[in-house]
């Protein structure tokens, strides 16, 4: 079959490498805590652990950050879809969300950021590495990763391991208006 390819608008090429998986990004400050959905992030560096994660200026998350200078990310499971896009589609600045949508918490053993672990496959606790300029021009925040735990039904010895039986916990890949895509096949490469 001969490829048809047709031009892809510009505002839309990101979403041609955008398949990370959707991560839920939790915040804490003075009593006050988030939890919010973001598409974009991703490993900077292996030793140490850094990543970098887009979250928009304006948000009430990335105001906890900045006050707190820590955060977490939670990596949600498929079975998780409908309270990730609820999480991602209001903000915390009209209540907490942890207690509007029954979340469970539980304080980050290193930076005691909230993080989740019910219906998620992992989460990372994560410094902030301040960067003035990709934070104010890109919305781009960097960190390093302080702790990480995941769920050893599907993560385990430095892999994943999709299955059938664990696909509660296969990662969700936003694709836009509320449409995920969930990591579920797994093609394993043979040498050429």
């Amino acid at each position: 079959m001969t490829p048809t390819f047709t031009p892809v608008a510009l505002e839309h090429a990101s979403r041609l490498l955008n398949h990370g998986p959707t991560v839920l990004v939790t915040s804490a400050q003075g009593g006050r805590r988030n939890v919010m959905a973001a598409a974009w992030s991703m490993p900077v560096e292996f030793s140490p652990p850094r990543i970098a994660i887009v979250i928009d200026k304006r948000t009430f998350t990335r105001e906890l950050i900045a006050a707190s200078g820590c955060f977490g990310v939670c990596i949600p499971g498929a079975a998780l879809a409908d309270l990730t896009f609820a999480v991602g589609s209001c903000s915390g600045r009209e209540g907490d969300k942890f207690a509007r949508f029954g979340i469970a918490a539980l304080a980050g053993p290193v930076l005691g950021v909230p993080l989740i672990e019910a219906g998620c496959a992992a989460w990372m606790e994560c410094r902030l590495i301040p960067e003035r300029h990709t934070e104010d021009a890109y919305d781009t925040c960097f960190a390093e990763v302080v702790a990480a735990a995941a769920d050893a039904r599907v993560f385990s010895s430095g892999r994943w391991d999709l299955r059938a039986d664990n696909a509660e916990l296969h990662t969700l890949h936003h694709l836009g208006a509320g449409n995920f895509a969930r990591a579920a096949d797994v093609v394993r490469a043979r040498p050429l």
